[in-house]
C-alpha cells in the first residue's frame, strides 16, 4: 500500500457539508496531512464534533450553519475568519439532491427548485464573493468546486434542478480562475459521478445498486475517500496551474 503524503501544515480550509460523504472524507484526509479545518455542519453536529475531536493536534473546529438562509452563510464566513483569521483555501462541497418530477405540480416543482439552487448555487456564488474579497485581501487563496458529472452528461428528468445548479457552479468556478488568476486566486472544479454517499442511499435503495453498476465502466462504486489525494493536492499548490481545470471522477461512466 502507498501512503500519500501531502503537506498542508499551515493551511486553513474551509469545508462545506463536511458532516457526511465528500466533504467528510475530505476534511479527515486534509487533517491527516496537517490542514486545520473549518468542518462545516448543518444538523449534524455529532458526526462534525466527532470528526474534529479525532485530530486535536490541527486546532480545527466545528462551525454551523444552514447554508439556504443568507445570514447564515455571513456569519458563517465571519465566524471562521474570527477564530482562525486567515483562510487559505474554500472547498464548496455542500449540495442537496432533491427529486422533483415533472409530474408535479408546477408550484410544488417550482419549490423544490429555489431549495435546490438556493443550497447548491446560491450558497456558493456568495461565499465566492466572501472568499474573493478575503483572498484579494490576503493576497492569495484557493477555490475547489465540487461539481457533478450531471453537468456534462445531463441528469434524468427528476434532477434537472440538481444539474442545473451544477451547471452554475461550473461556469461560476471557470470564471473565476480566467478573471482572479493575476490577484494569484485559483479555482478548481471535481465533477464526481455517482458517489456513494448517504445522498445517494436513497436513489440506491429505489433503483438498486446493479442499475449505477451498469453505468460505469469500474467493478464497483466511487466512494468518497476515492476524491480526497486530489482534493489534497489541489489544495497544497501542486496544481495550481491547472487552475480553471475540471477533473472527472466518474469511474469512467462519461468521458468527454
Amino acid at each position: 500500500m502507498i501512503m500519500i503524503d501531502i503537506d498542508l501544515k499551515g493551511k486553513t480550509i474551509l469545508v462545506t457539508g463536511a458532516s457526511n460523504g465528500i466533504g467528510k472524507e475530505g476534511a479527515e484526509f486534509l487533517m491527516k496531512m496537517g490542514a486545520r479545518v473549518a468542518v462545516h455542519f448543518n444538523t449534524n453536529k455529532k458526526a462534525a464534533e466527532t470528526l474534529v475531536s479525532l485530530y486535536p493536534h490541527t486546532g480545527s473546529k466545528t462551525f454551523g450553519a444552514d447554508i439556504s438562509i443568507e445570514e447564515d452563510i455571513y456569519k458563517l464566513f465571519d465566524d471562521v475568519c474570527h477564530e482562525f483569521g486567515k483562510i487559505d483555501v474554500i472547498i464548496l462541497n455542500a449540495a442537496v439532491f432533491l427529486p422533483h418530477s415533472i409530474q408535479k405540480n408546477a408550484k410544488d416543482w417550482f419549490s423544490v427548485w429555489k431549495k435546490t439552487m438556493d443550497v447548491n448555487l446560491n450558497s456558493v456564488g456568495l461565499l465566492t464573493k466572501l472568499g474573493i474579497d478575503h483572498f484579494i485581501k490576503n493576497g492569495e487563496g484557493r477555490f475547489i468546486y465540487i461539481a457533478s458529472r450531471a453537468v456534462f452528461r445531463g441528469e434524468t428528468e427528476e434532477y434537472l434542478a440538481y444539474a442545473a445548479s451544477k451547471g452554475g457552479m461550473v461556469s461560476l468556478a471557470r470564471s473565476i480562475a480566467r478573471s482572479f488568476g493575476k490577484q494569484n486566486i485559483k479555482s478548481f472544479i471535481i465533477a464526481p459521478g455517482f458517489t456513494r454517499t448517504q445522498m445517494a442511499e436513497n436513489f440506491i435503495a429505489n433503483h438498486g445498486e446493479q442499475k449505477v453498476l451498469n453505468e460505469i465502466a469500474l467493478n464497483e462504486l466511487t466512494k468518497p475517500k476515492d476524491l480526497t489525494p486530489l482534493i489534497g493536492l489541489m489544495c497544497s499548490g501542486l496544481m495550481d496551474h491547472a487552475t480553471g481545470a475540471t477533473i472527472d471522477m466518474n469511474a469512467g461512466s462519461h468521458i468527454r
